[in-house]
């Protein structure tokens, strides 16, 4: 959702928008791992340099890194098995034990919300 964000913020929900503008924004360094992975592999050339991409994705948003711990793992556990993605269960995970909204465009996701999880789509 960053990457879109950065680089498509018209294809963002009204939703989407009014929650990155009223804030307060907390990137995961789960989206930061993500990107370096795909970005190592040659399938985000539109990112160049990840690691430089990373900071200036938190400034753009005026964000805090969360790191990802061992809480956020073993929230893992808890999830039902709709998602397959590790890297959008662990934003999950975070996101319950955090008490944290997820905003998100993957619809999957969406699923997941409960009185534990708040998704913003």
């Amino acid at each position: 959702m960053v990457l879109l964000a950065i680089s498509a913020p018209e294809r963002l929900s009204p939703a989407i928008l009014t929650a990155i503008e009223s804030g307060p924004n907390i990137l995961s360094v789960v989206s930061y791992w993500e990107v370096v992975l795909k970005a190592s592999k040659g399938k985000l050339i539109e990112v160049g340099d990840p690691r430089v991409w990373w900071e200036v994705a938190l400034s753009d948003f005026a964000a805090t890194a969360i790191p990802l711990r061992a809480s956020h793992v073993a929230e893992i556990y808890n999830l039902n098995a709709i998602h397959q993605d590790p890297f959008d269960r662990a934003l999950i995970a975070q996101a319950t034990v955090e008490d944290l909204a997820l905003v998100s465009i993957d619809a999957v996701i969406g699923q997941y919300a409960s009185e534990r999880l708040r998704v913003v789509q």
